[in-house]
């Protein structure tokens, strides 16, 4: 039997997360989450450590008795937003003295001890390797110590624990399979403060999905900082691969077999992943999304930059020339794949021929949307410490205005693609402008707009698609899909 059969196997035996007595539940938690949606999902996680505890989640920042801020520091704007926050709490704080505030994820990572210093509100500080310690840290604060735990561990993974889904809507859900990043590009904090990269046992992430499935779920996202390096061969890092046994390599299971594993176990559920590294996606990935009607169509595929010279100065370790060849691989096997991005402008040492370079290579993928900032140099990395922040604020706003209009364009070329196809769309909630019209995406992650009608969130609808704007698609229903 393989390790992937085992897995399976084991499934059906109707294993489940493991699951502790939970306290009585009597004081409160307000829990925030900026960043990633690994923050997000590790606020599920520690939103689901401390109901153990006796915490229930409450949505007023005034009822709580712990507030906690779940941080990001992947630019100084995000760092700048956490900081306003806390100012917010410390108003709060004046009112009810009882309160204690705590910082998570990748800023508490960065900055550990110093956060206590220089933000006098907080009392807790706890790294995303160290959730697990929560409970013993609260009794630390509730004796009136600080309390701070950042050490990066070489296998948590968070596996066994079952996520609180906080403010779901029922339908759509993360999952997360891998921690950290080993590809340390010059510009990113994140192997710093997320640690190397380790992959969850395939069987938890097959009876989260089940119990997701159980409970009424449509969708799951599998969630990675690099979701195509995931790799199980027993435990362990990725780094340390070629040091397992002959057995535990044959048995491993790479990224495109969990994606199988996950879609066959569950074929009436949607599956989405991010993010992927262009320079670890491969082939046999792209052709299971082909292959499996439930995978959705799109990929989410960070370039940073259209630009040799720049990709080999951040690390990169793909050029442009490999990149579109993958681009073409996908529009091959699966025509209709929507691929988005996130570009940065302005970093140390680009030139105008560079950002043209950007520039062109957006004209040769036309992305369905993007995510694009002006550089913002992070303490810690390589490009903090080895290169001068040397391109002009002016310019680097310019040349990010420009990547935004390229890319509208874009969208909206892409959009009006959609124009007259029928396409099925997941419910997921009321449309933000009207409650008389419901809002979900397709394959394509495009938000699609339609009238309501008899139709309730989870439903999988048929949409003809009549209109659209930039980024959304317009459009009313013709019945049910197959996939309900």
């Amino acid at each position: 039997m393989s390790f992937m059969e085992k897995v399976i196997d084991e499934k059906k035996q109707g294993s489940a997360l493991a699951m502790e007595p939970i306290k009585e539940n009597g004081r409160k938690l307000f829990i925030e989450s900026y960043g990633c949606q690994m923050n997000f999902s590790d606020s599920e996680i520690v939103a689901s450590i401390l109901a153990k505890e006796g915490f229930n989640t409450t949505q007023t920042l005034e009822d709580a008795d712990l507030v906690l801020v779940n941080t990001c520091s992947i630019r100084d704007k995000a760092e700048l937003t956490v900081r306003k926050r806390l100012e917010k709490y410390n108003a709060v704080k004046r009112t009810n003295p009882k309160m204690k505030v705590g910082v998570l994820g990748c800023m508490a990572e960065r900055l550990k001890e110093k956060f206590l210093e220089e933000e006098k509100i907080v009392d807790l500080v706890v790294g995303p390797d160290a959730y697990k310690d929560l409970p013993n840290l609260i009794e630390e604060i509730d004796e009136g110590r600080n309390a701070v735990n950042v050490i990066l561990s070489k296998e948590e993974t968070y596996g066994d624990i079952s996520p609180v889904r906080l403010q779901s809507n029922g339908v759509s859900a993360l999952v997360s399979i891998t921690r950290g990043c080993d590809n340390m590009c010059t510009f990113c904090v994140v192997p710093f403060t997320r640690g190397r990269e380790r992959s969850r046992n395939p069987q938890s992430i097959l009876q989260e999905v089940e119990d997701l499935a159980n409970k009424g779920y449509k969708e799951v996202t599998l969630l990675g900082q690099n979701v195509d390096s995931y790799l199980w061969y027993g435990g362990g890092l990725k780094k340390d691969f070629e040091k397992a046994t002959e057995m535990q390599k044959a048995t491993s299971v790479g990224f495109a077999q969990l994606l199988e594993m996950v879609t066959k176990s569950q074929p009436k559920m949607r599956v989405r992943f991010s993010t992927s590294n262009p320079q670890d996606m491969t082939l046999d990935v792209i052709e299971t999304m082909a292959k499996y009607k439930n995978i959705c169509n799109h990929i989410h595929l960070p370039v940073q930059s259209g630009s040799n010279r720049i990709l080999k100065k951040m690390n990169r370790l793909h050029t442009r020339e490999e990149y579109f060849e993958l681009i073409d691989n996908i529009k091959k096997i699966i025509p209709d794949c929507a691929i988005s991005q996130d570009m940065i402008t302005g970093f140390p040492t680009e030139t105008e021929e560079d950002h043209q370079d950007t520039l062109s290579l957006m004209e040769y993928v036309k992305y369905s949307f993007g995510f694009m900032f002006a550089y913002s140099e992070r303490p810690g990395t390589l490009a903090g410490r080895k290169f001068e922040d040397d391109i002009p604020e002016k310019i680097k706003k310019r040349r990010l205005q420009e990547v935004i209009d390229l890319q509208q364009i874009h969208s909206r070329h892409r959009a009006t693609q959609q124009i007259g196809k029928v396409v099925e769309v997941l419910v997921e909630r009321e449309s933000k402008k009207s409650n008389l019209h419901w809002s979900g995406r397709n394959s394509q992650s495009s938000t699609v707009i339609f009238p309501k009608e008899n139709y309730k969130i989870g439903d999988f609808v048929n949409v003809k698609i009549n209109d659209c704007t930039t980024a959304t698609l317009l459009g009313e229903a013709v019945g049910y899909s197959d996939n309900n």
